[in-house]
């Protein structure tokens, strides 16, 4: 007869016990892949595939958030690039210049305000619109340049002669305005943008107000500002008296116009903070009311926009360089530049080079 196996088992080989031979009572786990036994294993298994469903699930849902807040962001865009007054002409030029230039007027245009509303904000009512502030911001170079061109620069105006150069935008509005930024300066103007007194008190009150220090005390009647020296939050109305503001300095207007600069660059400081900009409760209402209450050119939209106000925060700042701010005139007291500094600057920005040392001195507050 035939001899069993060892092991015994009616012929068939012995055959090595089970990976997941189930663990007797007491017994010490030796290291088996899955503990438990096989059953124990096999439900364990199932168990811990449910996981790749619920993740699969969850990577879905993320996909949809995703999906939902990148159409929100497009349509937000869309909405407030329809916003945009877009009413502006570019007059046709033979400038050429390297870079894109904004002009960005500050106008006291007093369209949209009450009677109340002009005294509160002590405007007056005067009928034309000049321009109260004029800068310019040159992008392209090492880096973005911000200068501030004074209201009473004394320059020819196309079809009406010498005279201050804010004259300009009440003969011809701003098309007239840019064609004599452009033959003053030599640079072509790519983009414009205006903003009324109304339009800035609006805008300074949807972001919670803009911080400036002021290292003296200042008071005046006539733009109404009345604040201590140190760091003030500013509503709208106390940024609108505060820009207006050249009765508090010895010289006036040319220290108001730095004023305006610092003002410009911690509005848009707030405007992109992510206080404001990451909640939709600020940065819905100022995307609303600051397209609505610029004017730009027709071919501006709002990606544009964003870049000139990403730009102006981190701009290189200062002023036309001057030669005379009290040149006597036809037009009365005005200011002369300095032509043989000024067409340096200007020639700089023309060929996207760095400013010259010395040409521009920066900012400080009044």
């Amino acid at each position: 007869g035939m001899t069993a196996p060892a092991g015994g088992g009616r012929g068939w080989p012995s055959q090595p016990p089970p990976v997941s031979a189930p663990r007797r009572p007491g017994e010490p786990y030796r290291g088996e892949p899955y503990p438990g036994g096989l059953g124990g294993g096999g439900r364990r298994w199932r168990f811990w595939g449910q996981p790749g469903r619920r993740g699969r699930r969850i990577a879905l849902i993320a996909g949809i958030v995703v999906l939902i807040v990148i159409l929100v962001a497009v349509s937000s865009y869309f909405w407030a690039d329809g916003k945009l007054n877009k009413s502006v002409t570019l007059p046709a030029t033979t400038a050429a210049s390297a870079g894109t230039n904004w002009l960005i007027v500050g106008s006291d245009s007093r369209q949209g305000l009450s009677r109340t509303q002009r005294d509160t904000l002590h405007v007056g009512s005067s009928g034309s619109s000049d321009s109260d502030s004029l800068m310019l911001l040159h992008m392209g170079g090492p880096k973005p340049v911000l200068i501030s061109i004074p209201r009473d620069s004394y320059v020819p105006i196309p079809g009406h002669g010498d005279n201050k150069i804010n004259a300009a935008l009440a003969y011809g509005g701003p098309t007239l305005l840019i064609q004599t930024v452009e033959n003053a300066t030599g640079l072509r103007i790519n983009h414009y943008m205006g903003i009324g007194f109304d339009g800035l008190v609006t805008v300074v009150n949807t972001v919670g107000g803009v911080r400036i220090c002021l290292p003296q005390a200042i008071q005046d009647s006539y733009s109404g500002v009345n604040l201590s020296k140190g760091c003030h939050n500013l509503n709208g109305t106390q940024a609108l008296a505060f820009v207006r503001d050249r009765h508090s300095f010895a010289t006036s207007d040319l220290q108001r116009i730095q004023d305006q600069r610092a003002f410009l660059k911690a509005l848009l400081s707030k405007a992109t903070s992510p206080g404001v900009y990451l909640n939709p409760f600020t940065a819905y209402p100022f995307a609303s009311t600051a397209a609505g209450s610029i004017a730009v050119d027709k071919g501006t939209s709002l990606y544009n926009l964003i870049q000139a106000g990403l730009a102006l925060r981190g701009a290189q700042t200062g002023t036309v360089p001057i030669a005379n701010a009290a040149l006597q005139t036809n037009a009365g007291e005005a200011v002369e530049w300095n032509r043989t500094e000024a067409l340096q600057l200007f020639g700089a920005l023309q060929d996207n080079k760095a400013v010259p040392a010395g040409l521009l001195s920066g900012t400080s507050v009044g």
